[in-house]
């Protein structure tokens, strides 16, 4: 999954962004405000982070904007203002969530699931399609009762895929969302890598293939019962 992270205090922001890499999430990072409304206008993400008070820009503006454009994209605020009116400001422009500095890490990831849960209709940390199960939280990858080893890309390829189950994802949407934005991707890294999870998720296995493609368009995930 994708993550926009606009924080003007660069310690902060890389700490929180290492974090957020480590439980296989893609993080974009911006320090200022004109930088991380255009990023959140230009680009597509599954969850946006701003903090309140950035240069340029502050991040209750930036989110009324974006809401203005059009974009759903849940968006939690940042801030050191634990005012009650400083909440609702933020939460009226049309932010999701809300987060005090200082806050713990763990907190702020069990928020942001929280937030990945809201638009996908998921109840829980387990996505599945047909006999296939994809735990968020413990990274547990089964189909039936079988565990399967997946590395870190495999890993979020195979979820944006889950979590957009029964849709085809073109090749340059798989690219945005799955890897950095920095990173030198061809359309062919993306057929090797579904080519990957077919060895592990399809071919072993005497169920019906769960990954799908339709030339000319992308891929999908989709099975009995997703």
């Amino acid at each position: 999954m994708k993550i926009l992270l606009v924080e003007d205090e660069p310690k902060l922001a890389a700490a929180v962004a290492r974090g957020l890499k480590q439980e296989k999430f893609i993080v974009e990072v911006y320090h200022d405000g004109e930088t991380g409304l255009a990023a959140g206008l230009g680009d597509e993400f599954d969850v946006m982070i701003f903090d309140r008070m950035l240069p340029g820009i502050e991040g209750t503006e930036i989110t009324r904007r974006l809401r203005a454009a059009g974009i759903k994209t849940p968006i939690l605020l940042l801030t050191a203002k634990s005012q009650i009116r400083d909440r609702v400001d933020g939460l009226n422009a049309g932010a999701d969530d809300y987060l005090v500095k200082p806050f713990s890490f763990e907190e702020l990831l069990a928020r942001i699931r929280a937030l990945l849960r809201r638009p996908t209709d998921v109840t829980d940390n387990l996505l599945r399609v047909g006999d296939l199960t994809l735990d968020t939280v413990t990274f547990d990858v089964r189909r039936g009762k079988k565990r399967i080893k997946l590395t870190s890309t495999e890993f979020s390829l195979l979820e944006y895929l889950m979590r957009n189950a029964g849709r085809t994802l073109s090749k340059d949407k798989i690219i945005g969302h799955v890897w950095d934005f920095d990173s030198d991707i061809l359309p062919n890294t993306v057929e090797a890598y579904i080519g990957s999870l077919r060895r592990k998720i399809d071919k072993p296995f005497r169920g019906q293939p769960l990954i799908h493609t339709l030339r000319g368009f992308g891929y999908k995930v989709e099975g009995n019962g997703s």
